[in-house]
């Protein structure tokens, strides 16, 4: 049902569903510029497509960075959230990053930020602005470190 794989830049159709869809949800649903939303980063990040019944519905990656491990871009379709799409995309990108034996850390747009909490995530420090939309700084702690 839900079928999460990994890419680079390289692959490009994959990279295009996944811009097609990070598109859709920010720059369509959420009003983030276009020009904010891609960035010169997608060739230093491990990116992930979900797959919902072979439709490709969801995306998500992580860098390296010199705090650690970001993860970001996490989006899924609208018509496709509340089927563990988002969940899905988690614990493949957990999985995949726990291994590298970093801090690992996200800004989370507010409305998400229950969600990171119950996925082992704590905010640190005050909410912020990014892209005009209010996002809470969140690491998360597990038995690594």
């Amino acid at each position: 049902m839900i079928k999460v794989v990994t890419f680079d830049i390289n692959d490009t159709e994959k990279l295009h569903y996944a811009l097609s869809i990070r598109r859709e949800v920010f720059v369509k649903e959420q009003g983030v510029e276009k020009a904010l939303e891609q960035d010169n980063l997608e060739d230093t990040a491990q990116h992930y497509l979900a797959y919902y019944h072979d439709l490709a519905v969801g995306t998500a990656r992580w860098r390296i960075t010199d705090k650690g491990i970001k993860f970001e871009r996490f989006a899924v379709l609208h018509g496709y959230r509340d089927k563990k799409i988002g969940q899905a995309l988690l614990d493949a990108a957990l999985f995949d990053a726990r291994t590298k034996r970093k801090i690992i850390y996200l800004h989370s747009q507010k409305s998400a930020v229950n969600f990171y909490l119950k996925n082992g995530f704590s905010p640190v420090g005050e909410p912020f602005m990014e892209a005009g939309i209010e996002h809470v700084n969140m690491q998360w702690f597990d038995d690594l470190f």
